[in-house]
């Protein structure tokens, strides 16, 4: 997704006469969505696994959090958002998150019935009912 800007942002660097406003914009362009490019890569091709779920208990890579040990859960429901696919764990007062959600954030949880701890499906082929 970022090759597109950072093609318009050559197009204003060698378009435009140096040190015109577009010459300047094409090059901030062209450097800030040029640093999603090999970050966008390495997703790509990144194969380790998103979840892992083990006896002990499931980790996914992607929430920033510690293992959810099988104890500490006390629902888990899916959840379907405008067709993205979710797994959210009702956890007890035993797990703690690593950092405390912005209000922002916990607002929109609210809003769309989720959980503090909320485990993405989309780039996961799997049947998701499997999981719940």
């Amino acid at each position: 997704m970022c090759l597109p800007f950072v093609a318009i942002g050559i197009w204003m660097i060698t378009d435009n006469p140096y040190g015109s406003t577009e010459h300047i914009i094409g090059w901030v362009s062209t450097c800030f969505f040029g640093l999603g490019l090999p970050v966008g890569l390495f997703h790509t091709f990144d194969r380790r696994p998103q979840i892992v779920i083990t006896e002990n208990g499931i980790w996914d890579r992607t929430t920033n959090q510690d293992e959810v040990k099988w104890e500490q859960i006390i629902e888990a429901y899916l959840l379907d958002i405008s067709g993205q696919k979710f797994i959210s764990l009702v956890t007890d007062d035993t797990f703690v998150f690593k950092k405390k959600p912005y209000k922002w954030a916990a607002k929109i949880n609210e809003f769309a019935e989720a959980q503090n701890l909320n485990l993405y499906l989309g780039q996961i082929n799997i049947d998701e009912l499997e999981l719940t």
